[in-house]
Formats: C-alpha cells, structure tokens, sequence
C-alpha cells in the first residue's frame, strides 16, 4: 500500500490527506455507527491523529456521547471521522471518504453483539461482540 492517500467528503468540501499506514481496519456493527452513517454498519481506517490532515475545509463535530466526536461535513453531511477520549491518538475514518477505499480492506467486525439480525455475516474475518481491544 501507498503510504500517502486522499479523500474528500461528497460535495468537496472537506478534503484530507492521509500519511503512513493504518493502526487497524474494521467493519463496526454499534448502534451509534449505524445511526450516523445511515447504514447497516459502518467500516473505518484507524489511524494515528498525525497522519491525517485537512487540506481543505474543517470538519464540524458533533458529540454523540459522553467523549465521543463523529467529524461531518457541514455542507453535504458526509461522515468524515470518529475520535474519542478512549483513544486519544487515533483518528478513524470512514473508509469510503478516502479516494480509494480498495486499498483499506477490513479484517474484522467489531461490535458484532449489535448487528442487525438480518444482516449475515459469511466472510472468514474475525468477529468481536465489543471492540476487540480488550477481547
């Protein structure tokens, strides 16, 4: 994998650049995720806080729990990135802002003790009820 990519949210907006190679990558099944992206699950990058940069735009945050910040576009509503106290360093980016998002594929499913039951999981990635940190 390259070690710099790009990304941007849907209207162009917010533009990023991202340096360096990813901490972890992963299919997340939380309530949370699910309601901020619309979707079913929501698949982030990992990354330390360093290694992404903003080339155009800020982000707007919204709190979504005690500690918990999701990044969007203030124009299009794209969700950007997660950030939270629990993990100070990291930066995790919805993988389907950055330009090519073939390149982060995921190894695993965290938060799987909340995935809708009719979603069917069949790949041979590893499933974690919670985060997968401490499991």
């Amino acid at each position: 994998m390259s070690d710099n990519h790009t990304g941007r949210c849907l209207c162009g907006a917010v533009k990023l650049e991202v340096m360096g190679e990813p901490i972890w990558k992963a299919h997340c099944h939380c309530e949370s995720c699910r309601r901020s992206t619309g979707s079913a699950l929501a698949t982030f990058v990992g990354l330390e806080r360093d290694a992404v940069r903003f080339v155009k735009g800020t982000p707007k945050v919204f709190v979504s729990s005690p500690g918990v910040e999701r990044l969007f576009c203030g124009t299009c509503g794209t969700p950007v990135a997660y950030q939270a106290d629990r993990w100070p360093s990291e930066i995790h980016l919805y993988v389907s802002v950055l330009d090519d998002p073939e390149a982060f594929p995921p190894t695993a499913h965290v938060h799987t003790a909340e995935k809708l039951s009719w979603l069917h999981l069949d790949d041979a990635l590893k499933q974690y009820e919670a985060t997968g940190v401490s499991e």
